[in-house]
């Protein structure tokens, strides 16, 4: 795609983002979205990586982006290891299956490496992951709240190849996300976007089978 660009995000570029957010998850997930909210309560969380919140813009307008925390992985000696998380990672609707998601993932991915990250979980479709490199938590033998539950939407990706190699290890995400568990909260906050229709979709039947469903032996 011509006239592209990909940039930190900037303190002008909050309520669009937000916008952006919102217009993307809207109906996605569950009726009507929460996604704008956490990215709005996230840039002062502590776990916050503003040195990963990027933004691509088409012809001065911002059209995707994706911002990150961190996380941990423990091992099973009780010892943390410091990784990523991404999300919301977002793409206009209108601009959507044009790889524009891919090019934010791997620019991002590039910036972390320099930055001596060597992992990236997150929770996913696997269907829109995989083919940047994610792959199932328990091939990586990562489990999540107890041993031997490697749940189906608990994506993967070793940034550095090997990085997780002969250890069994335990997902522990940052809290940054806890904030949306105040449902008042975001009714407040989504007040203040223009008002759009909540709806049942069936993309919000398809997460929640891959949200609670476990890969086993």
């Amino acid at each position: 795609m011509d006239n592209i660009k990909i940039r930190l995000e900037t303190e002008k570029d909050y309520r669009a983002v937000e916008e952006l957010t919102r217009k993307a998850f809207w109906n996605v997930y569950k009726p009507g979205a929460d996604e704008h909210y956490f990215v709005h309560m996230m840039r002062n969380h502590p776990d916050f990586i503003p040195e990963l919140a990027f933004v691509l813009e088409k012809d001065g307008e911002i059209i995707g982006n994706i911002m990150y925390t961190k996380a941990w992985l423990e091992d099973e000696d009780g010892v943390r290891k410091e990784i990523l998380s991404f999300g919301p990672l977002c793409v206009d609707p209108a601009y959507q299956r044009q790889k524009l998601g891919k090019i934010l993932i791997e620019h991002s991915f590039e910036v972390a490496r320099s930055m001596g990250y060597d992992v990236n979980i997150n929770f996913g479709n696997p269907g829109n992951y995989v083919s940047r490199g994610f792959v199932s938590c328990k091939k990586k033998n990562v489990s999540f709240v107890r041993p031997d539950n490697y749940p189906t939407a608990l994506l993967v990706c070793e940034l550095v190849p090997g990085a997780l190699a002969g250890k069994a290890w335990m997902y522990i995400p940052s809290t940054a996300a806890d904030c949306c568990e105040d449902t008042d909260a975001v009714e407040a906050f989504d007040a203040t976007f223009p008002e759009k229709e909540k709806k049942w979709m069936p993309s919000q039947e398809e997460f929640y089978i891959y949200s609670h469903s476990s890969v086993v032996r």
